[in-house]
């Protein structure tokens, strides 16, 4: 749940349409709030635990990512730091994986899992994965929505009773950044799938950093459950303020 939702209740009540489906959403809201703060917290909490427990070869994220892209036949990736924390991602378009400085240059668990995490997407990329080419391929589609949705979906909230067509459109864009969400799980699975397998088969990590570090991958995992069902959330209550726009 965002800005956007909180939006959504308040221009919902405003314009005097039944107080049960507000209510109802606040519920929602605040539950998937909830589950959201712990899945981030217990996150935060195993990448701090994680980051402190040495990888035992001495290999830094850099190190990694660079093996397991060699491993896997890819030479045109460049491994790159970038600044911030878990700022971690793959660039498609200029071929580059992009590591915090708290994993490029340590040799903890965490920093192996983010590494051949980012890797797998380069791997994905390689390999034109479905879903990657998919989700690549509605960027500048949900880009546009981003951009707009929230100012359709508020003007067609004021405006359902007389222009229900604008709250449509509204719904649509938003619909497309949901689905966005939605093809994101596969393809952040997969790439977790790939680095665990990679790590295992390659000998990088013990038994007991291999656990560690598929736990710390499961966990990032469910932060994108979390979201991908948040906006499904969001999406089903603009679609029921449309339907009801009669009462």
């Amino acid at each position: 749940m965002n800005i956007l939702s909180l939006i959504g209740i308040t221009a919902y009540a405003a314009s005097g349409s039944s107080i049960n489906g507000g209510t109802i959403y606040w519920i929602l809201f605040i539950g998937v709030a909830a589950v959201s703060y712990i899945v981030q917290m217990n996150l935060q909490h195993k990448f701090e635990k994680f980051s402190k427990m040495p990888l035992g070869n001495g290999m830094t994220g850099r190190d990694i990512a660079q093996k397991m892209l060699h491993d896997n036949g890819i030479y045109d990736v460049k491994v790159i730091s970038t600044p911030g924390r878990l700022t971690d991602h793959y660039n498609p378009a200029d071929k580059t994986v992009n590591l915090s400085e708290g994993v490029y240059n340590s040799s903890s668990v965490a920093a192996a899992a983010v590494a051949a995490h980012e890797c797998g997407h380069a791997l994905q990329h390689a390999t034109a994965y479905g879903p990657l080419t998919m989700r690549s391929k509605l960027v500048p589609i949900v880009s546009f929505a981003s951009n707009w949705m929230t100012w359709i979906l508020l003007i067609g909230i004021f405006t359902v009773q007389m222009f229900p067509g604008i709250l449509l459109g509204g719904i649509l864009l938003f619909a497309m950044t949901t689905l966005f969400s939605f093809i994101t799980l596969p393809v952040e699975i997969d790439a977790s799938r790939r680095a665990l397998a990679w790590l295992d088969k390659g000998g990088i990590c013990s038994a007991v950093n291999h656990k560690a570090a598929s736990s710390a991958l499961r966990s990032a995992a469910y932060t994108y459950v979390v979201a991908a069902l948040s906006s499904l959330a969001t999406l089903i209550y603009y679609i029921m303020i449309l339907l009801n726009r009669r009462d």
